[in-house]
C-alpha cells in the first residue's frame, strides 16, 4: 500500500468522512467533500472554570449598597420639592430616610471592602473615566449633606444651613441613584455590561419607586400627592424600560428571567403592580396607603438583588460570554463580505 494511500486512510479514522470523500480530496485541501476534522465548539472552558471570574462581591452588601443608594437619591430629590411646596411632614421623612440610607449605603461599601482606610484611599485621587472614584467622592459629598439636612430637619435648628443641605443633596440626588449603574455596567459581566445603555433608567426608575414608597409609608394623606406621583413614575419607567432592555439583550438577558435572579424580579414586578395599584385605590386610606409603600419598597429591594444576582449568573455560565462573541463575529465577517454599492 502507497504512503499516500496511507494518509488517506488515517484521515478516515480521524474525521470519520467516507472513502469516496477521501479519494474525491485527495489529501483534503479544503474542497466540498471535505468533513470538518475539529469536533463543533461547546460552551466548556479549561477544567470546567466559568470563562470570567464572577466579582467577589457579598450580596447583602453590594446588592443592598445598590438599593440603599437609590433610596438615598430619590428621597433626596423628593425631599426638595416637598421642602419646596411647604409639605414639612413629607420633606422631613424624606430627608431622615435619605440620610439613614445614604449612611447604610456607605457602611455596606466600606464592610465589602473589607477595611474602611480603603475607601479613605479612594478619595485621594478623583478620576473622572472610573465610575468607582466618581462614585467614592459623589456618595462621601452626598451623605454629608444628606446627614446636615436631616439633622437640621429633627431638631429644627439651623434652619438656613439645613434648607442650603437639602437643596444640595436634592441636586446631587439623581446621581447618587444612578451612578451605581454605571459601576456594574463598566464591567465584564454580560448581563450587566450588555444593559450599559437602560441600566441607569432602570436604577432611577427603581430609586423612584422606592422614595415614593418611603413617602406613602411615613407621610399623612394630606401630604402624599408627591410621592404617590414619583411612585407611579417610577414603576412605569422602571418595568417599561427592562422589558425593552432584556429584548435588546437576547441570549445574555436570559438570567433576568430564569434563576434566583429571575425570581426576584418577578417578584419585584409583582410587588410593584401590586404598590401601584394600592396606591391609587388607597389614597383615602391610610393603612391602604401604607401597605402600598411597603410594597413599593420591598420591590425596589427584590429588584436590585435580582439584577445583582443575574449578573453572578451570567458570569458563571460560559454560553453568556461566548455566544455574544460570536455573533459580533459573524456579524463583523457578514459585514466584511457584503459588496461595495458603487455610487
Amino acid at each position: 500500500m502507497s504512503e499516500g494511500s496511507g494518509s488517506d486512510e488515517r484521515a478516515v479514522r480521524r474525521t470519520g468522512s467516507d472513502d469516496s470523500a477521501v479519494r474525491r480530496n485527495g489529501r483534503g485541501q479544503g474542497r466540498r467533500g471535505e468533513q470538518p476534522m475539529v469536533p463543533e465548539a461547546t460552551f466548556d472552558s479549561y477544567y470546567g472554570k466559568p470563562v470570567l471570574n464572577p466579582p467577589v462581591w457579598e450580596p447583602r452588601d453590594i446588592a443592598g449598597y445598590l438599593f440603599l443608594g437609590g433610596l438615598a437619591g430619590g428621597s433626596s430629590a423628593l425631599a426638595g420639592g416637598a421642602h419646596l411646596t411647604g409639605r414639612a411632614q413629607l420633606a422631613r421623612t424624606s430627608k431622615i430616610g435619605a440620610a439613614g440610607a445614604g449612611l447604610l449605603s456607605l457602611a455596606a461599601l466600606v464592610h465589602d471592602l473589607g477595611q474602611p482606610e480603603r475607601f479613605l484611599h479612594m478619595l485621594r485621587v478623583f478620576k473622572v473615566t472610573s465610575p468607582m472614584s466618581v462614585g467614592s467622592w459623589l456618595l462621601a459629598g452626598y451623605v454629608a449633606r444628606a446627614g446636615i439636612t436631616a439633622g437640621s430637619a429633627v431638631t429644627g435648628r439651623v434652619p438656613r444651613i439645613g434648607a442650603a443641605a437639602t437643596a444640595g443633596a436634592a441636586a446631587l440626588g439623581p446621581a447618587v441613584a444612578s451612578y451605581t449603574a454605571a459601576l456594574i455596567s463598566d464591567t465584564a459581566v454580560p448581563a450587566w455590561h450588555d444593559g450599559h445603555r437602560e441600566m441607569p433608567y432602570v436604577f432611577v426608575g427603581s430609586a423612584a419607586t422606592a422614595a415614593g414608597g418611603l413617602g406613602l409609608l411615613g407621610t399623612p394623606l394630606d401630604q402624599q400627592g408627591p410621592a404617590r406621583a414619583l411612585a407611579l413614575l417610577g414603576v412605569a419607567g422602571e418595568l417599561g424600560v427592562f422589558e425593552r432592555m432584556k429584548k435588546r439583550m437576547g441570549l445574555v438577558g436570559e438570567p433576568y428571567s430564569a434563576g434566583r435572579g429571575g425570581r426576584l424580579i418577578h417578584a419585584g414586578e409583582a410587588l410593584s403592580l401590586a404598590g401601584a395599584v394600592g396606591a391609587v385605590l388607597g389614597r383615602r386610606n391610610r393603612l391602604a396607603s401604607a401597605l402600598s409603600g411597603a410594597a413599593l419598597l420591598a420591590a425596589s429591594v427584590a429588584t436590585r438583588f435580582g439584577i445583582f444576582h443575574a449578573g453572578m449568573d451570567s458570569a458563571r455560565d460560559p454560553r453568556y460570554t461566548v455566544g455574544p462573541q460570536r455573533e459580533r463575529l459573524a456579524a463583523r465577517a457578514a459585514g466584511d463580505h457584503a459588496p461595495t454599492v458603487m455610487r
